[in-house]
């Protein structure tokens, strides 16, 4: 080689390096124009460090069950009889044994025939709408519908169909352009904690000979005769095909339960893509709900408080001048409107100890993000005082008369 040229390492580039055009472009979209340009290059859901004297209003632990004794020590001994798991699919589960009983178990507390749990809320909604919809079949979503709800629309390749939230006539409309499909909506939502006037939307569902579905993850365990949801509190476990729950909320734990008659149990274990392409619960996490189940039937004191705490919070904040309107129940949203306001809102909420969840798109409209506060039974008259005061600090921090949700309720109430 001539002295006069010089030898460079061949260039080596990572595999991310390596990316085609069309992911990168979409890496940028997120880093650069989100977190940099739009975040200021902090992340919008990431906390600060809490303080001692923190107040956590972002965990769906309602009833404060998962730190109670008799309830880990139902897991613990299941861990520690040394029996091994079989790990294999849902649909091998023979009749009988312990999943099946404490199915059977979990949709007799629910007034349904039978049931089935699988490994989270996600799968159960995707899992049952998979198995009733079909290709060119509407499914009327409300438009604050889960988005697993919406995932199990796309697998099973029916056709979408939003309705606006709540909104009964628009969903009447649609059902009379579209004709009988499923009809999906959560009984409480979880972004702003408003209710589905069920017996209006079952009315529809009765009359166009429609299927009508209820995610119940945030009212089992709060609501209804013993915990067993709105369904059950109305009075209409009979006339509602299907109901789905995430029992990562009241129940603590990491599985989804639907209830459903004996029969299409075993046609969903045979055809549910998430049932047979996943992995069965395991002795320990039976156990657990199994004991959970025993201590939520028995917790009507717990309920009590956390709707007491609920009502509370909400009437303190709304004679703050914040908008919490949308919802009745204990999940409240602090809508601040567009990314970088409610990136204010959080830190101003952080300096006074509160410590909520940022949601924002795709789990809200864009330019509809807010700070979520989660409520539970246990906050104690100090924590709720400290909630109040520090919202009443920070509101003009926040700019909170400026917010879209502070002028639609100038509007509202004239």
């Amino acid at each position: 080689m001539p002295l006069t040229e010089s030898y460079h390492e061949p260039l080596v580039l990572t595999a991310e390096q390596r990316l085609p055009a069309f992911v990168s472009a979409r890496l940028d979209e997120y880093y650069i124009e989100r977190m940099e340009k739009l975040w200021g290059g902090e992340h919008l859901l990431h906390w600060s460090s809490p303080g001692p004297n923190a107040i956590y209003l972002s965990s769906n632990d309602y009833l404060c069950i998962a730190a109670e004794p008799q309830l880990i020590n139902a897991q613990a001994a299941c861990l520690m009889s040394g029996e091994a798991d079989l790990l294999m699919s849902t649909v091998f589960i023979r009749e009988g044994s312990s999943q099946p009983r404490l199915e059977k178990k979990l949709a007799g507390f629910m007034g349904a025939e039978d049931g089935l749990i699988t490994q989270s809320g996600w799968s159960a909604n995707v899992g049952l709408l998979q198995t009733i919809a079909g290709p060119g079949v509407p499914v009327y979503l409300d438009m604050q519908a889960h988005a697993s709800l919406w995932e199990g629309v796309q697998a099973a390749q029916a056709r979408p169909v939003p309705f606006l939230h709540n909104e009964v006539e628009h969903l009447r409309r649609q059902v009379l352009k579209h004709g009988a499909g499923v009809i999906v909506v959560d009984s409480v939502y979880s972004v702003s904690g408003s209710v589905c006037p069920l017996l209006e939307v079952l009315a529809i569902a009765e009359d166009s000979g429609s299927i009508l579905v209820v995610d119940e993850s945030h009212s089992l365990g709060t609501h209804g005769p013993e915990g067993a949801g709105l369904v059950m509190q109305m009075g209409l476990s009979d006339r509602v095909h299907f109901r789905t729950a995430s029992l990562a909320k009241a129940f603590g734990g990491r599985a989804g339960f639907i209830t459903c008659s004996s029969k299409f149990k075993g046609y969903f274990l045979s055809t549910s893509r998430p049932a047979i392409f996943s992995s069965c619960m395991l002795r320990h996490e039976l156990a657990w709900f199994d004991a959970a189940l025993a201590f939520i039937r028995k917790a009507d004191d717990r309920r009590l408080a956390l709707h007491r705490n609920a009502r509370r919070i909400r009437d303190g904040l709304g004679a703050l001048g914040y908008n919490v309107s949308d919802g009745t129940e204990q999940i409240i949203a602090l809508e601040a409107g567009t990314e970088p306001k409610t990136q204010i809102l959080r830190k101003a909420l952080e300096e006074e100890g509160i410590f909520g969840a940022v949601f924002c798109a795709p789990a809200t409209p864009k330019n509809r993000s807010c700070v979520r506060l989660t409520l539970n039974s246990g906050l104690t008259e100090v924590e709720i005082q400290q909630i109040l005061r520090g919202c009443a600090a920070i509101r003009d921090k926040v700019g909170l008369a400026d917010w879209s949700s502070s002028r639609r309720r100038a509007v509202a109430f004239g």
